[in-house]
């Protein structure tokens, strides 16, 4: 399937701690409240009203399994006016530390997807699990018997490895993993949709939510999604782009370098052929490429994600390996011919992955800081 979905934004809050740079966020509404007033936008409200309190400023520091956030989710179905703004910060808070503290680092993705469509049941959504693969599915939930609707929220909610626990910080630093890409998006995305839903401003058919599985490997969720045979008048992706609207991203090549050698004792190295020695000669090489970027997304990027080899100290290494992936900011096809070029005459053999795209510039037609993306959706 193909078909034209309409991206308004992609949003989120971090600020990092100095401990956690790559995990931690500080996390207040002011997230729900941005996707709120998106979510007024695209669904053509007129305007909402949210209180906005900081959470927890005389609150100590709580780590796994501490008592900061007592609200695990649970409870009536919004009703409109209900709850103060202490009440939803609580239930913000709350939402977003049961999210993190279920682990959920890629293909391990089921309990997490479980628990959250119990909650999202619980608040009188109606709930469905689409089955990417055995124990991986994806949560689509909607308010009614209506799941086509005029606009779309997602995000993922597996996380990359390792898992790290949650941990609500005194300064009103959260940090552990997912606790910002993308827990907290989902967080914030939900209660946006209960805080429109409370306001009455949005009901049966204005909004549906996707939740998918496999974002950080091969996006199989996303993927996957195309089989639900809905299209929307504009989708709201959840990213952590620091409160800045997204006019693009890089696009991804993957591919692995195998070395082969030949054992022998290290006494004798005249004996034996190091795969490790080919394979770092191969590595140093690719690493002096200059590859083609944009001015829109800087250079493209390489990155030795895993690199192993050999058997022992003493021994030469009979075979090498690495998996590496480049963020590209130039068409796929002619940075794939420098790599193969640059490595031709290498004693090393190289695989690509078959899945791969590009760069992604995204077209934007609205004044202002609202910029509205079109891209193409397929299978």
């Amino acid at each position: 399937m193909t078909g034209l979905l309409i991206f308004p934004i992609c949003i989120d809050t971090p600020e990092y701690s100095s401990t956690f740079v790559q995990f931690g966020m500080k996390f207040s509404i002011a997230s729900p409240v941005f996707f709120l007033f998106s979510l007024v936008a695209a669904t053509g409200a007129s305007a909402i009203s949210v209180s906005v309190l900081p959470w927890g400023e005389n609150d100590g520091e709580k780590g796994e399994g501490g008592d900061a956030c007592r609200d695990c989710g649970g409870g009536p179905s919004p009703t409109p006016g209900a709850g103060d703004s202490t009440d939803t910060s609580a239930s913000l808070i709350g939402l977003h530390k049961n999210l993190c503290e279920i682990p959920s680092v890629a293909p391990d993705e089921l309990t997490v997807g479980d628990w959250l469509a119990t909650y999202l049941e619980s608040r009188s959504f109606t709930v469905e699990k689409q089955e990417v693969a055995r124990n991986r599915n994806n949560i689509f939930a909607y308010f009614g018997n209506k799941n086509q609707t005029r606009t779309l929220v997602t995000s993922h909610i597996d996380v990359v490895p390792p898992y790290i626990n949650y941990t609500y910080h005194s300064n009103g630093t959260i940090t552990g993993r997912g606790t910002n890409d993308a827990k907290a998006c989902v967080t914030a995305q939900i209660k946006a949709v209960e805080a429109l839903l409370a306001e009455g401003l949005i009901g049966e058919g204005d909004v549906a939510m996707l939740f998918v599985v496999a974002e950080e490997t091969d996006g199989a969720g996303m993927i996957k999604a195309n089989d639900l045979g809905l299209t929307w008048e504009s989708v709201i992706f959840g990213e952590p782009t620091e409160l800045r609207l997204s006019l693009g991203h890089k696009g991804v090549l993957r591919f692995n370098i195998q070395a082969f050698g030949k054992a022998a004792h290290s006494g004798y190295p005249q004996l034996g052929i190091n795969a490790n020695e080919h394979l770092v000669e191969a590595l140093y090489i690719l690493s002096k490429m200059q590859l083609p970027g944009s001015d829109l997304l800087g250079d493209s990027t390489l990155n030795y994600g895993i690199m192993d080899g050999g058997t022992a100290a003493n021994i030469i290494s009979p075979y090498a390996n690495a998996s590496l992936a480049i963020r590209l900011a130039a068409d796929p096809l002619l940075v794939k011919g420098l790599v193969n070029e640059t490595v031709r005459n290498l004693p090393i053999t190289l695989t690509w992955f078959e899945r791969f795209y590009g760069p992604q510039y995204l077209d934007h037609d609205v004044e202002g800081n609202v910029y509205v993306c079109l891209v193409a959706f397929h299978a």
